[in-house]
């Protein structure tokens, strides 16, 4: 049984939820997320608070009781304050570029990578930080993945894309004799 989804998800000031059809949407300051839910779960919206409940004991159900009210306050958290990732791109000549609605990375290759920006995500760069910012978390995320797959960071130098707060564990190089 899930302890996350036992809980009811209060809904901060300003701040509306709906669900229809199977589709629950959250309204709040920043804008509109919408997202497609299974039938397994019942969602009881009253007095500011979210109350999730199964609807059969399926073991589908109970493994999307927890996974909803996750993604519920997600949704909450994305529509009040944006999700932010920052990217710090490590190395000699490796550098990213913004053009119009694209992304320019130069990463050590005999070419550069230009990749299309999704147009509900806020990306920006600062000398050798690239910022993304958005209210979708699992955007944020998975376009933060992707580019950091570009070029993983490697264990010698250091080279290449990574997280702001991932620590890479460096490996000695050849000892000279």
């Amino acid at each position: 049984m899930s302890r996350i989804a036992k809980k009811p998800i209060v809904l901060p000031v300003k701040t509306e939820a709906s669900y229809a059809g199977g589709i629950f949407t959250v309204k709040g300051p920043l804008g509109t997320l919408t997202r497609i839910m299974k039938p397994h779960i019942n969602f009881l919206i009253e007095n500011g608070t979210i109350t999730l409940t199964l609807t059969n004991q399926t073991l589908q159900a109970k493994a999307l009781w927890g996974t909803y009210a996750a993604q519920i306050k997600n949704m909450i958290a994305g529509v009040n304050k944006a999700f932010e990732k920052r990217l710090i791109i490590e190395g000699i000549g490796y550098k990213a570029d913004i053009k119009g609605k694209d992304i320019v990375l130069a990463l050590g290759f005999s070419h550069t990578i230009t990749m299309l920006i999704p147009t509900d995500l806020k990306v920006s760069t600062e000398k050798n930080t690239v910022i993304i910012s958005g209210m979708d978390r699992e955007k944020v995320g998975q376009f933060a993945a992707v580019i950091r797959s570009l070029k993983k960071p490697e264990p010698y130098l250091g080279k290449g894309v990574r997280y702001s707060d991932e620590v890479i564990r460096r490996k000695q190089g050849k000892k000279a004799a």
